[in-house]
């Protein structure tokens, strides 16, 4: 297999040399399952931090979310399903949840407690805002014209980060200072940095980001950032959540095969690294601008690659994979 993706590479490279111009994205180059690093990349010290306080290890995480799926039919049955409407094996979202409960929180011994927490967010006062500005109203700033016109949430939220990072992010404007941190960390997680809650522990920007597909595939009603109680509650459902995360697997496979020419629908550790870091279209444009500069160098293009979190869920694949028999 590695064999012949190193042929198709090098033949695609030599193609886009010829011809003079980048790699189109309608040139799809399949990723093959497995890792392209031999041992895995360093786990971020704030992860490794957060499991050693809680007086665990990644392996007792590990365990323990296996266990959750290995004994949960219905939650098994709810993954295939949700898998089905968006057009994903289901190893994907499997592999997201595990890679979030191995390096992120522990998993919950029964999926009956996520729905217990998804109530207790009915009664919560939230305010999705930075310095008393609702976000509803900061993206009516000037600097957010640029967004309108797009109707799709993706569309929109992503156009929005993007705004946020370059006018924004760790400057001052018209007198007021922002911090140097992400547009989800800043106005999106009213309890503390880094929030991120359910069994798909999806962050709520993500979530809006996902609303439009989410209600034409699944069929629920759209979120809105001035409703952040509601934003919540999906997000902790996991007869809600689940349709989010297939939603933002799906979207990362869809925009690294349109924007980078590659296909990763093959390679669940390449999604769930995406998961974990998101931003897959901005992603994608990076690798397929560092593709056409190396295709000009007549140099090999550069793979995706995995980072520690999609190489646990490569490493570990046969045994997540028992789990779908």
């Amino acid at each position: 297999m590695r064999h012949l993706l190193r042929t198709s590479l090098i033949a695609l490279a030599i193609w886009a040399v010829t011809v003079g111009g980048p790699v189109e994205a309608s040139a799809q180059v399949p990723v093959p399952p497995g890792n392209r690093h031999s041992e895995q990349p360093p786990v971020p010290g704030a992860s490794a931090r957060r499991t050693k306080s809680s007086g665990s290890t990644f392996e007792r995480k590990y365990r323990k979310v296996y266990k959750l799926l290995q004994s949960d039919a219905q939650l098994r049955a709810k993954i295939k399903e949700q898998a089905t409407a968006y057009s994903l094996d289901p190893i994907h979202i499997v592999g997201a949840l595990v890679g979030e409960h191995t390096y992120n929180v522990d998993a919950y011994d029964r999926l009956q407690t996520y729905y217990v927490k998804a109530v207790s967010y009915l009664s919560s006062k939230l305010r999705f805002e930075y310095g008393g500005e609702d976000v509803a109203d900061f993206v009516q700033r000037p600097q957010f014209q640029v967004c309108e016109g797009k109707t799709d949430s993706y569309a929109l939220w992503t156009c929005r980060e993007r705004v946020w990072d370059s006018e924004f992010r760790g400057r001052s404007v018209d007198g007021q200072s922002f911090p140097n941190d992400r547009f989800s960390a800043t106005f999106f997680q009213p309890y503390y940095a880094g929030q991120t809650f359910g069994i798909g522990q999806l962050n709520p920007l993500t979530a809006l980001q996902m609303s439009d597909l989410v209600s034409r595939v699944s069929g629920i009603p759209p979120l809105d950032a001035s409703n952040p109680n509601k934003v919540y509650e999906t997000i902790m459902d996991p007869d809600l959540t689940l349709a989010y995360v297939a939603a933002t697997l799906k979207t990362s496979i869809d925009v690294y095969r349109e924007i980078a020419g590659f296909d990763i629908s093959q390679n669940p550790g390449i999604t769930a690294t995406l998961y974990n870091v998101g931003n897959p279209a901005e992603r994608a444009h990076a690798l397929k601008a560092e593709n056409d500069a190396r295709i000009a160098e007549r140099k090999e293009p550069r793979l995706p690659e995995e980072n520690y979190y999609g190489w646990l869920v490569n490493d570990k694949l046969p045994e997540l994979k028992a789990l779908l028999d």
